[in-house]
């Protein structure tokens, strides 16, 4: 992922960007402002990785955690529009997941929930199996595969 294109292409549109994460820890945030000049695209970044922070910081409710858990689509979703609604974005990315090591029968390491919520644009969810592959690598492509939809979203 060319980061810096992806901020080329969001400048160009006038988008600003916010991120939601979790299991990735501001990676995310870290790979957009790694890149000079990425304060006139990234607005901000929330690390929300209780639950708790995901209900104080982003709006996540309490009924959704109880009943999908932090890591599902449902709350994927609530990130990432949360984290439109609290910032100046034009666009925000959410990510939860199972980096590992560990998991369980329902939901086993590798499995990471993406919301990508955008003013005027429904808000897309989806999940992807990375599998074992070890707690650096899954948060490693987590962060790689947001900021393709990301790239997906302003090109």
């Amino acid at each position: 992922m060319n980061v810096a294109a992806l901020l080329d292409a969001a400048r160009a549109r006038g988008l600003t960007i916010a991120t939601a994460e979790s299991c990735t820890g501001g990676m995310v945030a870290a790979a957009l402002t790694d890149v000079p000049g990425s304060s006139d695209v990234v607005d901000r970044g929330f690390v929300t990785y209780s639950n708790a922070a995901k209900r104080d910081m982003l709006g996540v409710r309490e009924e959704t955690l109880a009943a999908h858990g932090a890591v599902s689509e449902q709350v994927a979703r609530e990130m990432a529009e949360g984290a439109l609604a609290r910032s100046a974005g034009d666009l925000a990315v959410s990510i939860t997941g199972i980096a590992g090591p560990g998991g369980s029968e329902h939901k086993p390491e590798g499995r990471v929930c993406f919301g990508l919520a955008g003013t005027g644009r429904a808000t897309h969810v989806e999940t992807v199996e990375f599998g074992a592959l070890g707690r650096d690598r899954v948060r490693a492509a987590a962060r790689d595969h947001a900021l393709s939809l990301l790239m997906g979203a302003v090109s």
